[in-house]
């Protein structure tokens, strides 16, 4: 089709050029060009064509004479890009001062001089050298503004020092010209400052700009609404906060935790209660198990026999263990404690288990036992391994069995391991 196309053009061309020829022998036009009393008389056509033919002379003589420069700029340029790429090479293998220097001499080059200044920049904060860096960012800046300045503030993040990112941050947040990493890394300082406000109000800022994967931003989310929840300064306004809380965001075990504990420092222990227990009826969470132990000293009776009605669901749970010790403990409740946080500790070492089991101990007058405990809860907290409590008689119950029953997230025994 493309070729008929073309031919049937050729044709149209050629008919008008045949045309155009016949017009233009019938008249062929005359040019006079007088210039101090030199006269030239040509025709149209002649003098069309001697204009169009000086033009490509010009043309081409104006090529030749930038060839050589045209030459070396290409060679320039090739040579940037190679030592870019060397440099950025380098950067990944961790040789930061070779990366320096073959990014410094891709930095001459104007097309890649940003890029190169701030991986410069990058390669110094790696090595410990801020000054170098800050004077790499500051370079950067001329071509790069608003990556240099995000590059700036990470760097003071990474530092820890936080405070000193957000003062940064803040005054361009009210001029909208935070990029997605000046976002990113304003709500990471807001965190660390335990500012969760301008964590949660830079939110939704952060998600239009889709830098993120989805599961990195649930999980951004997912801290900053445990903050918000937890730093709440009234009951109003945890309120506020959770009826703001979406469907999906009320069902993750750390917010609802979040939630209860703070509800519960307002005196709202029914409240929390009700969440937790509503949650577990859901699915069953080790972390909301243990949460339930963390909302004040009202409704402990209760509580407990709540807990202990979850014994058939997850028995050999150390949180759903470690709470009912926890409970009992609240209770003075020496020696039923005791026998579950025995328990606890007999199926998974825990510190908070070991702690609160000496704790129980103290409480019941031995002291020898409480310091062991305390220490087995200071060994776990360094990642070493606890040291039985040997010579003496427990009090406690065998609940151990030869089998230990497990089950998934919904409370479903699985069947046991054959082979």
């Amino acid at each position: 089709m493309r070729i008929w196309i073309a031919v049937l053009f050729v044709l149209l061309l050629a008919v008008a050029a045949a045309f155009g020829w016949q017009w233009v022998v019938e008249d062929p036009g005359y040019v006079l060009v007088r210039l101090r009393g030199t006269s030239i008389e040509t025709s149209l056509v002649f003098s069309v064509v001697a204009v169009l033919l000086v033009w490509a002379i010009l043309s081409i003589l104006w090529r030749l004479l930038r060839w050589p420069a045209r030459a070396w700029v290409r060679s320039q340029r090739k040579r940037a890009r190679e030592n870019l790429a060397n440099g950025l090479a380098a950067f990944a293998e961790g040789r930061y001062l070779q990366a320096e220097r073959q990014l410094a001499k891709a930095a001459r080059q104007p097309a890649v001089r940003g890029p190169a200044l701030l991986v410069i920049a990058r390669a110094a904060h790696s090595r410990g050298d801020d000054a170098a860096a800050a004077k790499a960012l500051d370079e950067a800046a001329n071509d790069v503004e608003a990556a240099a300045f995000a590059q700036r503030a990470r760097f003071l993040n990474e530092r820890s020092r936080h405070a000193e990112a957000l003062a940064l941050l803040k005054p361009r947040v009210a001029l909208g010209k935070l990029s997605p990493v000046g976002w990113q890394v304003l709500i990471e300082a807001a965190l660390a400052e335990k500012d969760a406000q301008t964590a949660l109000d830079a939110l939704p800022a952060l998600a239009k700009t889709q830098s993120l994967a989805a599961p990195a931003m649930a999980a951004l989310e997912t801290s900053v609404l445990v903050a918000a929840l937890a730093s709440a300064p009234s009951q109003a306004r945890l309120n506020s906060l959770w009826n703001d809380v979406s469907r999906h965001h009320r069902k993750q075990p750390e917010i609802i935790a979040a939630f209860a504990r703070r509800a519960a420092h307002f005196g709202q222990t029914l409240a929390a209660m009700d969440e937790i227990e509503s949650a577990l009826r859901r699915e069953w969470n080790d972390a909301l198990a243990l949460a339930y132990s963390d909302i004040g000293p009202a409704e402990l009776a209760v509580r407990t026999r709540h807990a202990e009605a979850w014994l058939s669901i997850a028995p050999n749970s150390t949180s759903l263990l470690t709470t009912l010790g926890r409970l009992c403990r609240e209770q003075k409740l020496w020696g039923k404690a005791i026998q579950y946080l025995d328990r606890a500790v007999g199926i998974t070492d825990s510190p908070i288990a070991w702690e609160t089991l000496g704790d129980c101990h103290a409480g019941a007058g031995d002291e020898g036992l409480a310091n062991r405990c305390y220490r087995n809860a200071l060994l776990n907290q360094r990642g070493q391994p606890a040291i039985p409590l040997g010579g003496r008689a427990s009090t406690r119950v065998d609940t151990q069995a030869l089998v230990v029953e497990e089950r998934d997230q919904h409370g479903v025994p699985r069947l046991p391991k054959t082979g």
